[in-house]
């Protein structure tokens, strides 16, 4: 059962991975709101408002995440105050998420979410999948898969966001 929960995961995330180009930009919509129980933060994403908040789906076989992980630690070390990173964990078995951070250590607050409800709720792309949010809580920003050469341009829409005005 396990084995087929792993592969349906897989199959289902390289379909997305191939449906589109890997970049997206959003409405601003309100970003789906959802509650955060870790050791580093507790409260709501709302309550992160003023804060821009840069929202990473991951999965442990995912290959991409392994890259990303890397850079998600620098860039919430690079801006500790104005910048939220979320790691949202979709693995069915907590076992294989935490392999996975045993060997790609994560500084950001980590949220289980094995039944995909924020998943749904952000209408996920693929595998890894990340959402900016600005300070206003609105979604400006959303990416399918993670590509060590668009680097720049991720830390330029935080960036960006980080320069707005409230």
């Amino acid at each position: 059962m396990r084995a087929t929960l792993r592969i349906y995961s897989l199959i289902i995330g390289i379909f997305l991975l191939n449906t589109s180009n890997g970049y997206a930009s959003v409405d601003g919509q309100a970003a789906p709101d959802f509650v955060i129980n870790t050791p580093q933060l507790t409260g709501s994403l709302t309550g992160l408002q003023g804060k821009v908040i840069y929202v990473d789906f991951w999965a442990s076989w995912c290959k991409p995440c392994r890259k990303s992980f890397p850079w998600m630690n620098d860039m919430q070390a690079k801006y500790p105050k104005d910048l939220q990173i979320i790691a949202i964990n979709l693995d069915a078995e907590p076992e294989l998420a935490a392999a996975f951070l045993a060997k790609v250590p994560a500084t950001m607050p980590i949220i289980y979410d094995p039944q995909g409800d924020i998943a749904k709720a952000y209408q996920l792309l693929g595998m890894p999948s990340s959402y900016l949010i600005d300070k206003k809580g609105k979604l400006r920003f959303a990416h399918k898969g993670f590509f060590s050469e668009k680097e720049a341009l991720y830390e330029n829409e935080i960036s960006t966001l980080l320069n707005e005005q409230e």
